[in-house]
């Protein structure tokens, strides 16, 4: 297989409602395929510097959502086991 071909493309993507264990079952996948994980509510509350509930309380939901996506976006970009918001699918 040639790895550049595949080099920036998630190896895994997690996909769920909220609470359905996609960061507890993406951690445990990174470590065992020893790929990076990546989370993209964990890079909105990064980014925002508060929980993704705030955040999503703070904006309203348009807004959030389109905040959403573009972590989704950035998310994807990255190779290894990338972990999606459980509202994703809306965005």
């Amino acid at each position: 297989m040639h790895h550049s071909v595949c080099h920036n493309r998630p190896k895994v993507v997690l996909v769920g409602p909220p609470g359905a264990g996609k960061s507890t079952i993406g951690r445990r996948l990174a470590r065992a395929l020893s790929l990076p994980l990546v989370d993209s509510d964990q890079l909105i509350e990064e980014e925002a510097g508060k929980s993704c509930g705030e955040v999503f309380s703070e904006l309203g939901e348009p807004a959030f959502r389109e905040l959403e996506a573009r972590h989704v976006q950035q998310a994807l970009g990255t190779g290894g086991v990338v972990s999606l918001g459980g509202g994703a699918v809306l965005t």
